[in-house]
């Protein structure tokens, strides 16, 4: 009996050592994910946002000088965040700081739903980028800090595939959101997977990770000067199209301003013992050149990422549920190829040079595509164009993420780089969809009057089109004036829709010129290999 008992305990102690095992295992598992979902919020809200702008400019009665407005306080907001994302950091430790940065991400959130007027919804929208600024950098860089190096790589799997995956849930998500509510509904869109992380932060996140107790006292003075430089620099972008030839000595004015508080910040941090970004220790040429590429990828990116939904919806004459299920398939082809580069293309295929240019060249021929497919166009003559730009992303950008932080040999020196990368990032994407907005909307006005200006009483087939159009109208039951109205007003709609698609096919060809030269950078440089 007692051989018996003793077999009995020995195999429950086994059993509840591989119970232990499992449970390890399994949070390991899901603290992968949260790394990987607590990035894919911040870009399903900032992707949402940009495939929803038509829809909150009109929702906001705004233009596009306001809505490059609003795009700028929620890049200043990132932006500051990922200037202070090391020393908050260190200071408060990685659970307290991402809880304290999730909720000013939820707050702004619903800030944003709430705003009745432009100002507010700026304000909204930089408290947002405040907290949302905390997610990316910090989920990459405890990556590093918690896994060794045997379990990085299936990590950094799960955080690539899982981000990527906002490329694919966020149009369909707010293309939903806006059809059976409003476009208030879209900022409520991602804050379920902002509570989701802010759980499995709770339960995951030791409580004194990432905390030091040697943090200096922070320093308001580069603070300042990095966020004036970056909030004029930002609306020098802003305003350039409308008063570069009414107030071309402002706009020099206000270029130079902001370009010398910047230098002044840059020369501060590299002389200062304790900088908030560690200019010093980056001074790397693969580091610097992946870094220029990281800013021409996301620059082209999100150019074509503002374009796409004007141009399918409001030129085309897509519904917008189509539209979103459209920019979902993109995100789905750039999820599947990314595991296809994940799995076997990154491993086997050592010329990385060649991969970049490729994807550049996808790019350039989706931009191509969609500027010659017509105004009959359906889903048949589009899918060549989508399933090229989903490609582009995956093989430009994985590339240079695998490439850019090779030489950056401690955890502390990739820890700044990542935080520097962020940081162009943030610069690239919210200058080029202010860019993307108001060049087409100036490209929309000057197409639509000169339509405007065809239609001149002596043309036979405007007259014949509102006579038919008019008739009709009247045999429904409308008076002749009203019919008359009403006729006028349909041709002034399609007009319009005229100039939308003429205008966006003009901008993908701006597109595919920018993307070719991208393809031109990446074969001339010699660092990224």
């Amino acid at each position: 009996m007692s051989d018996a008992a003793d077999h009995v305990v020995a195999f429950s102690k086994h059993l509840q050592q591989q119970v232990r095992q499992q449970i390890r295992a399994q949070k390991r598992r899901s603290l992968m994910m949260l790394l990987g979902l607590l990035t894919f919020t911040e870009f399903l809200e900032s992707q949402m946002f940009i495939f929803a702008s038509s829809h909150i400019i009109g929702g906001m009665d705004a233009g596009p000088r306001e809505f490059a407005q609003v795009q700028t306080a929620y890049a200043v907001g990132i932006m500051l965040m990922v200037v202070l994302q090391q020393w908050l950091s260190r200071r408060m430790g990685y659970r307290r700081y991402l809880l304290a940065s999730l909720l000013l991400f939820i707050v702004g959130g619903v800030a944003c739903a709430w705003s009745d007027h432009l100002w507010s919804l700026t304000l909204s929208r930089l408290l947002q980028g405040f907290g949302g600024g905390a997610f990316f950098t910090s989920s990459r860089i405890l990556i590093n800090l918690m896994f060794s190096v045997e379990e990085r790589p299936r990590a950094i799997k799960y955080f690539m595939l899982i981000m990527m995956a906002s490329g694919g849930v966020a149009p369909v998500l707010a293309s939903h959101l806006i059809e059976y509510g409003e476009w208030r509904w879209v900022f409520y869109g991602p804050l379920p997977f902002a509570l989701w992380c802010a759980g499995l932060i709770w339960w995951l996140l030791p409580k004194g990770i990432g905390r030091r107790r040697d943090v200096p006292a922070l320093s308001m003075l580069p603070l300042v000067l990095f966020a004036t430089a970056v909030l004029i620099l930002q609306w020098v972008l802003t305003v350039t199209r409308f008063d570069v030839f009414t107030h071309p000595l402002r706009l020099w004015g206000l270029l130079l301003l902001g370009a010398g508080l910047l230098l002044g910040f840059l020369w501060q941090q590299w002389r200062h013992p304790e900088p908030l970004i560690h200019l010093r220790e980056l001074n790397s040429p693969v580091y610097l050149t992946g870094l220029g590429l990281y800013f021409l990828y996301y620059f082209v990116a999100s150019f074509g990422n503002y374009i796409f939904p004007i141009y399918a919806e409001q030129g085309l004459g897509f519904s917008l549920l189509n539209v979103g299920w459209m920019n979902g398939l993109v995100g789905l082809s750039g999820v599947v190829v990314g595991y296809l580069y994940v799995a076997w293309l990154g491993r086997y295929f050592p010329r990385k040079k060649v991969v970049m240019v490729a994807g550049a060249v996808a790019l350039a021929i989706a931009a191509w595509w969609f500027s010659r497919v017509g105004a009959d166009a359906g889903f048949a003559q589009l899918w060549v164009g989508l399933v090229a730009k989903g490609v582009f992303g995956v093989l430009l950008v994985l590339p240079v993420a695998g490439l850019t932080f090779s030489q950056l040999d401690s955890d502390d020196r990739f820890a700044h780089g990542y935080q520097g990368k962020n940081l162009m990032r943030q610069i690239a994407v919210s200058s080029s969809t202010a860019i993307a907005a108001v060049m087409l909307q100036n490209r929309v006005s000057s197409v639509d009057a000169q339509l405007r200006a065809g239609l001149t009483p002596d043309r036979t087939g405007v007259l014949n089109w509102l006579d038919q159009t008019r008739l009709m109208l009247m045999q429904q039951g409308l008076e002749t004036v009203q019919a008359q109205q009403v006729a006028m007003g349909m041709l002034a709609q399609r007009v319009h829709q005229q100039a939308q698609l003429l205008a966006a096919e003009q901008m993908y060809e701006v597109l595919a010129v920018l993307a070719l030269m991208v393809a031109g950078v990446i074969m001339i440089q010699r660092q990224l290999r």
